[in-house]
């Protein structure tokens, strides 16, 4: 319905009805550590934000910054973006928490949003995939086609997301090969294709067969299809750079998401001091397709266990585990408690070697 006010034509001396201004859209920024262009992470995070705009119409426009640091300079955009006048701000990169915090509490009517970080407040909201999730069904393709026994991993940093995936990987492995062992080499970068690749071909001259990677492009899937081994993605699907290769992925939709946050922003039911995860279950966390050449019984256990994640009836860190010393860190019948799980700083039974300081 229109509302009217009236004015006075002037030399008429009626009243004459004047439409009030259509309501300004809502304005969404989405804060990028790698080109939008990358393959995997950023690009995920950027077709999210086409279908938030496709979903929303005209209620919203979106823009975005991409290649911003974990410095000091993404402190400068967070604060130039809300006084730009957006009043939500996706914030893609853990790296991103501490400026993030310091330019909420000059803008507090600006909504803020932060991926895989643990600080939240009344206008930030913190929101992650179950990654674990994915690496655990990885762990239990990598454990039942692996001739070596030897699996390898590519980490980025040693934060607890990370940490969750590699030993995710390796329980999901042992699960169905007790005899697996699981080799990490950390390139401290989320996006260097050439420290991946180095790493990758280091991993896989140590015996490696199938190598996962918490990284951001997908040199460790061209290195495993020039030498014959098994690789697999994350973030997005990156099978075109290794059809033999890949086997499959963990990957992210988070368009979801996007547009869930958005029409709370609109409709006035957002809060922040909110931790949010989504999984297999929510669709954010999404298998990569699975490789044509794996067996049919190595597919019949993934399916299975990937129902079973999805029912809840499969939590990968139900105890009992161990770390890589013998001490028994959940018992059996347990489960990782919040606490522990949000702080994860230790490998499992199986991963060899020490988490970097």
């Amino acid at each position: 319905m229109k509302v009217w006010s009236m004015s006075i034509v002037a030399g008429l001396g009626m009243a004459a009805p004047v439409a009030a201004p259509a309501a300004e859209p809502l304005k969404v920024a989405f804060v990028y550590l790698g080109p939008r262009s990358d393959g995997g992470w950023t690009q995920q995070h950027d077709l999210a934000r086409l279908a938030l705009e496709k979903a929303m119409g005209s209620a919203i426009k979106t823009t975005f910054v991409e290649n911003v640091p974990e410095t000091a300079d993404s402190e400068r955009v967070f604060r130039q973006l809300a006084a730009d006048g957006n009043k939500l701000i996706f914030a893609t990169s853990f790296g991103y928490m501490e400026p993030l915090q310091k330019v909420a509490k000059l803008f507090p009517d600006v909504k803020f949003e932060h991926v895989n970080g643990f600080k939240t407040a009344a206008n930030i909201s913190v929101y992650e995939p179950r990654f674990e999730e994915g690496f655990y069904l990885i762990g239990t393709i990598a454990g039942l086609m692996t001739k070596t026994n030897t699996l390898g991993f590519i980490g980025s940093f040693p934060i607890p997301s990370v940490m969750r995936n590699i030993d995710a990987m390796a329980l999901g492995a042992q699960a169905v090969n007790p005899k697996v062992k699981v080799k990490p080499i950390w390139v401290n970068t989320w996006y260097d294709p050439g420290k991946e690749r180095q790493a990758a071909d280091t991993l896989i001259a140590q015996g490696a067969d199938n190598v996962a990677q918490n990284t951001d492009s997908p040199a460790s899937i061209q290195a495993a299809q020039e030498k014959g081994t098994y690789a697999f993605s994350i973030d997005a699907d990156m099978s075109s750079f290794g059809k033999k290769a890949q086997l499959s992925g963990s990957t992210e939709d988070w368009s979801g998401y996007y547009i869930d946050e958005t029409k709370k922003v609109l409709d006035g039911t957002w809060t922040g001091n909110r931790r949010v995860r989504w999984g297999l279950k929510e669709g954010l966390v999404v298998m990569a397709p699975l490789n044509p050449d794996i067996p049919p019984e190595v597919v019949k256990v993934f399916e299975e266990r990937k129902a079973a994640i999805i029912a809840g009836t499969l939590n990968p860190f139900a105890g009992p585990i161990k770390d890589n010393t013998g001490k028994e860190m959940v018992p059996a019948g347990g489960k990782m408690s919040e606490a522990t799980f949000s702080s994860l700083n230790w490998y499992v039974e199986g991963v060899e070697g020490t988490v970097p300081k």
